[in-house]
């Protein structure tokens, strides 16, 4: 094998220790194995990312203590993550408390590595990890499993889940629900793609799902109407009908666990999609389905309410949709008896 070929095969590690002296003595002490390719980073956040990018890296060697912040490597390990899934990242640790030791892992770290052990030691963890495995002591991986033991499976159906993302990722998630792609997502929000990409690799990292279809479900089935992507769906339901069968089925699913916001939302990409005779069919079963679950609800809030309030309740409805034209006032304040029944048929007239 050539020299450039054994160049090209070595393993890429970044070294990214507390301080500037640190950093260039460790790099110094890895580079005696020749199947690494060491280099040394800024001890900051931003040097830190932006040198595991440029140097392609395989394995980043990261202090716990980046930027004298105790937490500040875990936003570092996250955004990477989220950026860059294929650098795979070792904690150097100054202690082994349990809480640090979980952080690290759920932010993204595939070892864990003390300073009290060899150079040695840390070459080997470096192949390790650069292979796909885990390096951590029996005790380390212990605190893992039984954290992992503990902890409730709510994932995707946490009706709370919402409330962890930021503005800016709420707005690339609605437009997602409208069924954009990264490309339309990032044209609308005024940024690039690479940026649309990594705001929904946060999102699923911070919900807990691993494709858009499991996030539009996350979202139909959230207790919070406020956290809801209805309002997204019921804008623009099929956009230009890319919604695929997977947005319907997952639409399908949260309906039929009775949820009224993803009836109203499956009667509407029905009714819009039209790509069969059976589509109106079923935006009308649906549609149907869902107004009976909420004339339920209707009624189980107005038995708690005085005349009085019901009065109010109905002459500012009434108001509002005058006002916003959204639907004719007559079809609040007439009764079903006074409804107008649908003409005939003119050929069976």
């Amino acid at each position: 094998m050539d020299t450039q070929s054994a160049r090209e095969n070595r393993i890429r590690v970044l070294v990214a220790d507390n301080t500037r002296i640190h950093t260039q003595l460790l790099a110094d002490a890895l580079t005696r194995d020749r199947g690494l390719d060491v280099t040394s980073a800024d001890s900051d956040s931003t040097g830190v990312i932006a040198a595991a990018v440029a140097h392609k890296t395989d394995v980043l060697l990261i202090s716990s203590n980046l930027d004298e912040e105790s937490h500040r490597v875990f936003e570092v390990l996250r955004e990477l993550r989220a950026a860059h899934p294929q650098i795979r990242a070792v904690m150097l640790l100054d202690s082994s408390k349990r809480d640090f030791i979980l952080q690290s892992f759920r932010a993204g770290a595939r070892g864990i590595f003390s300073r009290h052990d060899s150079v040695d030691s840390l070459c080997k963890c470096v192949r390790s990890v650069h292979e796909g495995q885990i390096w951590a002591t029996s005790l380390q991986m212990s605190f893992a499993v039984e954290a992992l033991a503990s902890s409730p499976t709510v994932k995707a159906v946490d009706a709370n889940g919402l409330d962890l993302l930021s503005k800016r990722e709420m707005e690339v998630v609605r437009c997602l629900a409208e069924g954009m792609t990264n490309r339309e997502i990032a044209e609308r929000l005024g940024l690039s793609q690479h940026t649309i990409k990594n705001y929904l690799f946060r999102v699923f990292d911070k919900l807990g799902v691993s494709s858009r279809v499991e996030l539009l479900f996350m979202t139909l089935s959230q207790a919070s109407p406020a956290q809801s992507l209805l309002p997204s769906l019921l804008a623009n339901p099929v956009n230009g009908g890319r919604h695929d069968e997977a947005t319907i089925a997952v639409c399908q699913k949260a309906a039929e666990q009775g949820l009224p916001t993803a009836q109203l939302a499956l009667a509407q990409l029905y009714s819009a999609r039209r790509s069969g005779p059976k589509d109106l069919m079923y935006a009308y079963m649906w549609f149907l389905i869902a107004n009976e679950q909420i004339t339920r609800a209707k009624n189980h809030v107005n038995k708690s309410m005085t005349m009085e309030q019901l009065l109010e309740a109905e002459q500012r409805a009434a108001e509002w949709m005058r006002k916003t034209k959204k639907i004719p006032p007559s079809s609040i304040e007439d009764p079903p008896e006074h409804r107008p029944t649908r003409e005939k048929d003119a050929s069976t007239a």
